[in-house]
């Protein structure tokens, strides 16, 4: 039983991380349609600096505006937590940096970030999302 609950943990796990790298990847390179797919239709998007945006399109108007081609994002390697929540999905915590394009020198700092992810059948979306700088 142990052991069939920790498979499971690596497997959500495993996901997670496949899926964080696949939607930051299109995010890093301004894939929008992409970036669309991840994005829930009743997304809330908490940014401690900007605030609370519940728009999918408004949130994926400002990244076209404000981070493509000049943001990217780089994980902060091993800094990844996931929980499962029963009969919904996962959190996903972690750590990452981004790097202002234009600013080649700027050393960027860890930032922390939440990511509530919805599985339904079998189809991964993200929620929420809780950005803090």
């Amino acid at each position: 039983m142990v052991s069939s609950s920790h498979s499971q943990s690596n497997d959500l796990y495993t996901t997670i991380v496949k899926l964080d790298s696949i939607f930051f990847n299109a995010y890093n390179t301004c894939d929008i349609n992409k970036q669309a797919m991840f994005y829930s239709d009743s997304l809330e998007f908490y940014h401690d600096q900007g605030g609370l945006m519940t728009s999918k399109k408004d949130i994926l108007d400002a990244t076209r505006k404000n981070i493509c081609g000049k943001v990217t994002r780089e994980l902060v390697k091993g800094s990844i937590e996931v929980y499962p929540i029963n009969g919904f999905g996962a959190v996903e915590m972690g750590l990452h940096k981004f790097h202002n394009n234009a600013e080649k020198d700027a050393i960027p700092h860890d930032s922390k970030f939440i990511i509530i992810w919805r599985n339904k059948n079998n189809n991964w979306t993200i929620t929420r999302v809780i950005s803090l700088h």
